[in-house]
């Protein structure tokens, strides 16, 4: 077993033990993933002021999230087919995310549904929902989500339409994976997947199939939901389940100053400032450059958060620098997820967590709410 101490050692080792589908279903952007490759690298344009000589005891990351107290200002962003990085997935990366202290989103598109989660854990998680034709199948999400105790609704609003990602296209993704020459040849170099999979019963969609009309297993799902994203997806519409929910209320997918301000006079207790991980449109900004300006336009009004392209604790400190009261890791916890199950999210999530410490050490600071750009090197950072 290789040393680990990055997300990309993760990442390195997720490769070699997940299908390639799936894999590359994950860690992939639409069209030239510009936009996906840009959340990374952003970041590392942005320089940090090392500060010495200041008493570093007494650190602490702790801070809150849409009034829930988090170990550190860090979610696990919502992903589909989490199941199928890893057998019974969204259960793994939950009670991870549970022991460590932060929230766990659960993706409508789950393998592992919401009362597989609820079932599994003690604290509330988080559900995401996407926007469908069949209004009565999100009423009755939104019923499920309440009767297990979600504490925070993620509206998620940028997938109206779907993306083109050429390589999920290449790759036939189906779920579960279609027995082609190509699939039974790379199945083959995946014996430790395989083996999770045969002795688990969870391998579709889990909040889906069985409670829709006419969808009762995988052979009639890809058709439905290849018409279920609503195109037609308005800030009325936000209303309607803002009212329906009559929880807390998260708006994912802001990318634009103005769609900030119709998101704070929503009445959502908060937004996240993101491009749906470079898979939907690209060529739009990266999410760091882009949080500036929205908290500047509405940071004052609503708790702002940010997801893309966050890879280390550094990350995180540099977006919290510019604003961000909270953040979200999808791929870092695809990779720990795929690489060594459970173990490898709360790896990933340790990994993250001592960087983010140290390095607020290394700016003078101990506590996270200390945090601001003063700690950025000026020049270097979106403004």
């Amino acid at each position: 077993m290789p040393v680990i101490t990055n997300i990309e050692d993760l990442r390195v080792l997720a490769r070699k033990r997940v299908p390639r589908m799936f894999y590359d279903y994950a860690d992939t952007g639409s069209w030239t993933e510009s936009t996906y490759h840009a959340n990374e690298s952003d970041f590392q344009k942005i320089k940090l002021r090392q500060r010495v000589a200041v008493n570093m005891e007494g650190r602490s990351t702790a801070t809150r999230m849409v009034g829930v107290d988090v170990a550190m200002p860090v979610a696990i962003a919502p992903v589909g087919l989490t199941g199928m990085q890893h057998a019974d997935g969204e259960i793994l990366a939950a009670r991870a995310a549970e022991a460590f202290g932060i929230p766990f989103t659960l993706s409508t598109m789950s393998i592992c549904s919401i009362e597989d989660i609820a079932a599994h854990t003690r604290k509330p998680f988080w559900f995401q929902l996407y926007v469908m034709r069949d209004r009565g199948f999100i009423e009755r999400l939104i019923d499920r989500a309440r009767a297990a105790k979600c504490g925070a609704l993620v509206l998620t609003l940028d997938l109206q339409i779907l993306g083109q990602r050429h390589k999920d296209i290449k790759n036939g993704l189906s779920t579960p994976p279609k027995p082609t020459l190509a699939n039974l040849i790379n199945l083959a170099t995946k014996w430790r997947w395989c083996l999770g999979m045969a002795g688990t019963k969870r391998r579709q969609f889990g909040n889906i199939v069985g409670h829709v009309q006419g969808v009762d297993d995988m052979s009639n799902l890809g058709a439905w939901t290849a018409q279920q994203f609503d195109p037609r997806l308005n800030w009325g519409d936000v209303e309607w389940i803002k009212n329906r929910w009559g929880g807390k209320l998260i708006l994912k997918g802001i990318q634009d100053v103005e769609d900030a301000r119709l998101a704070a006079d929503s009445g959502a207790d908060a937004l996240i400032v993101s491009n749906h991980g470079g898979r939907q449109l690209d060529g739009a900004q990266s999410s760091i450059e882009a949080l500036p300006a929205i908290v500047a336009e509405v940071g004052s009004r609503i708790e702002v958060h940010m997801d893309g392209g966050i890879r280390s604790g550094q990350d995180v400190l540099k977006a919290v620098a510019l604003g961000a009261k909270g953040t979200y890791i999808g791929r870092a916890m695809v990779y720990g997820l795929g690489a060594l199950g459970e173990a490898g999210v709360t790896q990933a999530l340790q990994i993250i967590h001592r960087e983010l410490d140290l390095t607020m050490a290394f700016c003078g600071r101990t506590q996270i709410g200390q945090v601001d750009r003063s700690i950025l090197l000026p020049g270097t950072f979106p403004t």
